[in-house]
């Protein structure tokens, strides 16, 4: 049986056929997500503003911890797309188990510091004390479901590294379907109020764990991997995602200064912002399929020595990008007076979301190319840059966060704002994408630290008969190290994304006990 990566597709059109393959049933399973939280906040926001504040607090401070671990999602598939590349399924199983296992025992820490940590976590934002009770009663129930989510986020990440978008797709559509028939009932037919919600949630999200592991040991076994804990396999993932931890870290503390920014306007304001960020979410995420696509086809791309398809996949990615936030960021714009008043029933509230939201929706044409650059560096295992990336755009923006939140302008000029780091992130990730000369780049996850040749895989093209490892040998030759070096992550990486400077060699896969 060949488990190799498909041989590269000619012409735009197979391309596209590529991508979408796995974009459009990825794009369903980000799209169900934030519509899961959508339909929480319009089962909470009929309880009242009060409520519905709440959950914005609680989804921002769960947001931030999700979102630090993503990790186990980006960076399995990633390792998973590429050992499937080269040909070792077993291998890239066997890495997916790791992840599956790392999941847990993050979750399990998460789930403990947040239930400890709760009264001084939600004091950070400074509420009203009623705001405050609701938001400790939803997170001491919400807290428990952490490991479940975490462990959905590495079963995710391999079966996308696996080339599968579709199981997924029908876990998460599931698990949302549950949630909300459970919501509904728990809130309003027992009486649980918030809470109830958080309760929905936490069952939901724990069958939909149990159902993508199930999934994940039947390939794993299939295919001839063990199921085991295996310490340097679990050490291995956890050090090649420290990298994607800080970036997500600097990403999350734009998302948390931008809610904390929204809160000092008061409830209403605050219970706007919810709703908003919500609509945010789902804009995000749909542009964020293609990315997605790409982290696995790029993964695969770099695994099978194929440079030319990375470069080609990247350049339709970003015109996929540019369009589909153009389209919903118009659709966004034209179907308010259909789903404004579903999320509360405050005219105020409903008046501030139909305005702000236009703000939103300029900006998606830019998040499109954002969204989709971030992934494709993530594919290419430049995750050092990320993070890098990261804390310049983030110092721009903080200080014109804290101007509008002193300035106390509203919460339109609050988004406003949020487009600075949304300009920064393009910029930024633009000059790495476009290879400026002289750029010096390292191992996966170390960023600069090694002189290459502008095409350190022109070896392996050139290289007619000779081996893979051989060829990757010769095209390695070319390299040169630096004194500062890099880190030493051993997974391959780097991608020339417009045949320009940048092009990371292969390091080889990390030892699995």
């Amino acid at each position: 049986m060949d488990n190799s990566a498909p041989a590269a597709p000619s012409g735009a059109r197979a391309l596209d056929r590529r991508i979408l393959a796995l974009a459009l049933p990825t794009f369903a399973t980000l799209v169900s997500e934030p519509l899961l939280l959508l339909a929480d906040s319009a089962v909470v926001g009929h309880l009242g503003t009060e409520p519905l504040a709440a959950l914005g607090l609680c989804s921002n401070v769960l947001n931030v911890l999700v979102g630090l671990s993503i990790f186990l999602a980006y960076g399995t598939t990633g390792t998973v797309a590429r050992r499937l590349g080269a040909g070792d399924r077993l291998a890239a199983l066997s890495g997916g188990i790791d992840g599956l296992v790392l999941a847990v025992l993050v979750g399990v820490v998460l789930a403990v510091a947040l239930e400890l940590a709760l009264p001084f976590v939600v004091g950070l934002y400074g509420v009203d004390p009623a705001i405050e009770t609701l938001a400790l009663r939803y997170l001491r129930v919400a807290a428990l479901g952490l490991p479940s989510v975490l462990v959905l986020l590495a079963g995710t990440g391999v079966l996308r590294g696996l080339q599968d978008a579709r199981t997924p797709l029908v876990v998460v559509v599931a698990t949302n379907l549950v949630n909300i028939a459970l919501n509904v009932t728990l809130v309003y037919g027992a009486g649980l109020g918030i809470a109830g919600s958080a309760l929905g949630t936490l069952i939901a999200q724990t069958g939909a764990a149990v159902a993508v592991v199930v999934v994940v040991v039947r390939r794993t076994r299939a295919a001839g991997a063990t199921v085991a804990f295996r310490p340097r396999g679990v050490a291995a993932v956890a050090r090649s995602g420290g990298w994607l931890v800080v970036r997500t870290a600097l990403l999350q503390a734009a998302v948390t200064t931008n809610t904390v920014v929204a809160a000092a306007l008061g409830a209403t304001a605050l219970a706007a912002h919810q709703v908003i960020g919500g609509l945010w979410v789902l804009l995000a995420f749909a542009l964020d399929a293609v990315a997605i696509a790409g982290q696995a086809l790029i993964g695969s791309a770099l695994g099978a020595g194929d440079v030319a398809l990375g470069r080609a996949l990247t350049r339709r990615m970003l015109g996929w990008g540019v369009v589909s936030g153009l389209v919903f960021g118009l659709a966004l714009v034209v179907a308010r007076p259909a789903y404004v008043g579903l999320f509360t029933p405050d005219p105020a509230v409903q008046e501030l979301v139909g305005r702000v939201v236009l703000v939103v929706a300029a900006q998606a044409a830019l998040a499109g190319v954002v969204y989709v650059l971030d992934g494709v560096l993530i594919g290419a295992g430049d995750a050092r840059y990320l993070a890098l990336a990261g804390l310049v755009s983030l110092a721009l923006y903080l200080p014109v966060a804290l101007l509008v939140r002193h300035l106390g302008v509203g919460l339109a000029w609050v988004w406003a704002s949020y487009a600075v780091f949304m300009a920064a992130r393009a910029l930024t990730l633009g000059f790495r994408a476009r290879g400026i000369a002289g750029f010096e780049w390292g191992p996966e996850g170390s960023g600069p630290g090694v002189v290459r040749d502008a095409d350190p895989f022109r070896a392996l093209r050139q290289a007619q008969g000779a081996s893979r490892a051989q060829a990757l040998q010769q095209a390695q030759g070319a390299s040169r190290r630096k004194p500062f070096g890099g880190l030493g992550n051993r997974e391959p990486s780097g991608c020339s994304l417009f045949g320009l400077s940048h092009l990371v060699a292969e390091q080889g896969e990390p030892a699995l006990t």
